[in-house]
């Protein structure tokens, strides 16, 4: 079972905490880094988190 408390990091919009179950899409980089976008629950936009 995930662990909701944890975050993926904040709103680059909003500075909303985003929780790791509002992930939407986990991906690799062209650089070979690792990229992430997800839903923000302040603003309902979907983000990178920082």
């Amino acid at each position: 079972m995930s662990d909701d408390t944890q975050t993926l990091g904040r709103c680059p919009d909003c500075d909303e905490c985003i929780p790791t179950a509002w992930a939407l899409v986990e991906y690799t980089k062209d650089d070979g880094t690792e990229g992430l976008w997800a839903e923000c629950p302040g603003c309902e936009d979907v983000v990178a988190p920082e």
